[in-house]
């Protein structure tokens, strides 16, 4: 069994249901302080719910630029735990495939990125700048106590990075056919619309919010925000959900509430879809609140050292050569994005991720491990 593989399992093994990391970062720095590097647990957020956030450096002897691994440790709910063929916090073999939450998403980058930084330590000692590892346990909540925190106090610190590769599960076939090289935004709002309740017999007295809502949403549903460029596809909006109503059949609402969220390009911004929204509503006469929350900014990483080494790397390991996408949703790279001016996000298939029997092809252990520490040598040496 190869050290990826084994370091793997136990991580598996570990229920680190966000934002509890089950100890998964405390076996990485016993790992990590055994080849020389400096680990600092960051803490964050409220007794009940403590983030665990892992800051490890090992600084060469020569200058060079700072190269960031970053990941997270925790992983979303299983699900119904009978629907698995097998436990899904015990690593289990099937058919040329290792089975557990977590394996894709995104525990199998982890344990490639920690024995690829052990291996550059090991062969390389002295080498140039510096080789930071950056694991979080609230990357699959709500993100504010984990990577976000952390940049926030490396930014306090005046640290300087200059390359970060998110081990995100990006591969869509094959290990090596995509790399995302920036991430579209994401606008989500939530509308309340008043009406006034009345009896479904009486509508004179009263006034129906979702009748009045209705000519307003088909034409947000129909404008066109923007048409992309050449980096990223069109703005798009999407409804999620839709409340209104007392549950009774002959009541008319008081009220209807929508959830809908923007996956934005960079030929949009925050303020111009918030003011074009805001302008449909008003245009139709509504009564209306409107709260808004930036999930994160679009970034874009164009071609440069990092994208380069990372694509030269695995070419070299499995004769790929990857597209490079900014579609998906949305990683801790927005975060990172403010003080890095360089961020990929590289990793295994991201077919089964989030679903029952998640799962990675065994056969794609090492060969993720190997490019990251090709992708280190180029960048460190």
């Amino acid at each position: 069994m190869s050290e990826t593989l084994r370091l793997l399992e136990a991580l598996i093994a570990r229920p680190s249901v966000t934002p509890d990391d089950a100890g998964c970062q405390a076996l990485i720095v016993k790992r990590l302080h055994t080849v020389g590097f400096a680990c600092e647990t960051l803490e964050f957020g409220p007794p009940d719910g403590r983030v665990t956030n892992l800051w490890a450096v090992h600084r060469g002897s020569r200058p060079g630029p700072t190269v960031v691994l970053a990941g997270h440790t925790d992983v979303v709910p299983t699900g119904p735990v009978d629907h698995w063929r097998s436990d899904p916090f015990v690593p289990t073999h099937r058919e040329g495939r290792l089975f557990g939450r977590g394996a894709a998403d995104m525990k199998t980058s982890i344990a490639a990125m920690v024995v690829a930084a052990e291996e550059l330590v090991r062969a390389h000692p002295e080498h140039a700048g510096a080789l930071a590892l950056l694991f979080t346990s609230d990357e699959e909540g709500p993100s504010v106590d984990g990577t976000v925190r952390v940049v926030d106090a490396l930014q306090a610190r005046g640290e300087r990075l200059d390359c970060c590769i998110v081990g995100e599960p990006t591969s869509v076939e094959t290990l090596g056919d995509m790399v995302k090289n920036g991430r579209r935004g994401s606008l989500s709002g939530k509308l309340s619309v008043k009406g006034i309740q009345g009896h479904v017999a009486y509508p004179q007295l009263a006034r129906n919010p979702i009748h009045q809502l209705a000519p307003a949403l088909a034409e947000l549903v129909g404008i066109e925000w923007d048409r992309g460029n050449a980096y990223f596809p069109a703005t798009t909006f999407q409804v999620s959900n839709i409340h209104g109503g007392t549950g009774a059949g002959n009541v008319i609402p008081g009220n209807v509430t929508v959830d809908f969220n923007f996956r934005f390009s960079t030929d949009s911004t925050p303020d111009g879809l918030k003011q074009r929204v805001s302008d449909v509503l008003l245009r139709h006469g509504l009564e209306f609140e409107l709260a808004w929350v930036l999930g994160g900014e679009p970034f874009l990483t164009t071609p440069g050292t990092l994208s380069e080494a990372l694509a030269a790397a695995i070419r070299a390991e499995t004769g790929a050569t990857p597209a490079m996408s900014t579609t998906g949703g949305t990683s801790d790279g927005r975060f990172i994005r403010r003080i890095c001016p360089q961020v990929v996000e590289f990793g295994p298939v991201n077919a089964s991720i989030h679903k029952i029997d998640e799962h990675v092809r065994v056969a794609d252990i090492e060969p993720l491990k190997n490019i990251y520490r090709r992708t280190l040598e180029a960048l460190l040496q």
